[in-house]
């Protein structure tokens, strides 16, 4: 938008809300269309960035087919879409393609450890077949394609219970309640501030790259350790915690990123405290608006 571009914004409200962007309402580079691209969409474009799928596991499994149906019906109806106009377009894919990873750290090159009937399979095997079509429509239909990994991420406007890591500690920490770590809590993950996602985004559809690209910080921590900055960070009196495992959690998780910094001359720049500073103001902000209306 600051660059001058008009966006359209398609979203069907599942996991977003409109006060995210209510910012930009009435401006003139600023249109909001709702609804589920599992509809066709008949728009006129030159760049399509597909971001749609719900990504935390409780609002994927909540609706599973759903889920797998965002990223083939959805992810067909996006490359048509850029087939029919013209348009280069960037397939927002996962870390979780990688399963629960044999091969640390992770580099694009490696092909997963992927339950194909597990309860993340919905997920893990829809973004698979979203990268799968999208080489095949590049291959067969010469549309341009652009495959970006992303790994952990979090910041301001994160869904407050959309159960990932992230907002469930800094919930839990706001609140007093016992922060909960599933497992032995020594499964590893690396999180990236989301102001570090976009400018990689905006870089790979930038470049002339095609092959699927990494993007997440590879600076990585247990999830004990993470509890326990969260804690640290937010004060207060919770207690850390440990719950029985989830099905299928990946036991280790952080990106090899030397494809972002040879291409895209991109690496992460906001370091995990400050990041996760600024999510804990908005949380904390967000949590004094919802208590001011229940009173």
């Amino acid at each position: 938008m600051k660059a001058g571009h008009d966006i359209t914004v398609v979203d069907n409200f599942f996991t977003g809300v409109k006060a995210n962007v209510e910012h930009w309402i009435g401006h003139a580079n600023f249109e909001l269309i709702h609804q589920d691209i599992v509809n066709p969409l008949f728009v006129e474009v030159d760049e399509i960035y597909h971001l749609a799928s719900p990504a935390s596991p409780p609002h994927y499994m909540f609706n599973p087919v759903k889920t797998i149906k965002t990223n083939t019906i959805g992810t067909i109806n996006m490359l048509g879409l850029a087939k029919r106009v013209g348009a280069k377009v960037l397939i927002a894919s996962t870390s979780e393609v990688y399963g629960d990873p044999e091969v640390h750290p992770q580099p694009e090159t490696y092909w997963g450890h992927v339950n194909p009937i597990g309860p993340r399979a919905c997920y893990d095997e829809g973004k698979r077949v979203s990268e799968t079509l999208s080489y095949a429509y590049a291959k067969h239909e010469k549309v341009s394609v652009r495959v970006a990994r992303i790994f952990n991420t979090h910041g301001p406007r994160m869904h407050m219970n959309d159960g990932r890591v992230v907002s469930n500690f800094i919930l839990q920490a706001l609140r007093n309640e016992p922060i909960t770590v599933y497992g032995s809590g020594k499964q590893t993950r690396s999180f990236q501030f989301v102001s570090d996602l976009v400018d990689g985004l905006i870089a790979l559809m930038e470049s002339n790259y095609t092959q699927p690209v990494n993007l997440g910080n590879p600076t990585e921590h247990t999830i004990n350790e993470f509890a326990k900055i969260i804690k640290d960070l937010v004060g207060g009196e919770s207690q850390i915690i440990s719950k029985s495992a989830v099905e299928d959690d990946p036991q280790r998780r952080k990106p090899d990123i030397t494809r972002a910094m040879t291409y895209l001359n991109w690496k992460p720049k906001v370091g995990l405290k400050e990041g996760l500073k600024m999510t804990i103001n908005y949380f904390k902000e967000e949590l004094r608006k919802s208590q001011n209306k229940t009173q």
